[in-house]
């Protein structure tokens, strides 16, 4: 009984040590790329340099931290054509796209770096060019890693590219410690309690076991 009371408390430590992993749960800090559609916003099906936008289209690019596309931040703020390419008159042979580039916000910066402000530009490109065609046309130096992955936009970020983040990462990323510290506290002290619960039962159980052979 003792044996089987100590299995049960090995069990439940790595139950408990797996529940605080899983609340930390990662996500990733990426640039999501987006397409307008009306008045809102989907995530879309293709990457920025297989999409190939018609003229008077508006797509959205934003920097944040998300666990997947489901979780992905959209672009804030208004993103309407006709005042985005108001001051880009049509051209024969050429086609415009509307571009809203999103920053995001400090929280979601890596450490060290402060987003630039939310900007929308009109990008005036060939009729067959993509839409990273048109975003390099309008927001260069661009960056991408060997995946074709968009790391960076207008030099933003400096580095890292789609790298994992630690929900209780984000507060440290904004610089602010104490926020850091609790959010790191929090955690902590929970796996603590929830260690010290599991040791009380178990204790219980051995006792209890030996006062049954007893």
């Amino acid at each position: 009984m003792i044996r089987r009371a100590l299995a049960v408390l090995v069990a439940a430590l790595v139950l408990t040590a797996g529940a605080a992993q899983a609340a930390q749960a990662a996500g990733y800090r990426y640039w999501s790329f987006w397409e307008r559609d009306g008045g809102s916003w989907s995530y879309a099906s293709l990457g920025p340099s297989l999409s190939r936008p018609d003229d008077g289209a508006v797509q959205g690019f934003r920097f944040a931290v998300s666990e997947d596309s489901q979780d992905a931040t959209r672009p804030r703020g208004a993103a309407e054509f006709s005042v985005i390419c108001a001051r880009t008159p049509a051209q024969d042979g050429r086609k415009r796209v509307a571009l809203v580039l999103d920053f995001g916000t400090a929280a979601d910066a890596p450490s060290g770096e402060t987003p630039p402000v939310r900007r929308t530009v009109c990008a005036r490109v060939d009729p067959d060019a993509t839409t990273a065609d048109a975003l390099a046309a309008v927001a260069g130096p661009l960056r991408y890693d060997s995946s074709a992955l968009l790391c960076a936009i207008d030099g933003y970020p400096r580095k890292g590219c789609g790298e994992q983040v630690a929900q209780g990462e984000k507060p440290a990323a904004t610089g602010d410690a104490a926020a850091a510290d609790d959010a790191e506290g929090g955690a902590s002290v929970g796996l603590v309690a929830g260690v010290a619960a599991v040791v009380v039962l178990a204790s219980a159980a051995v006792w209890q076991a030996r006062r049954r052979r007893g």
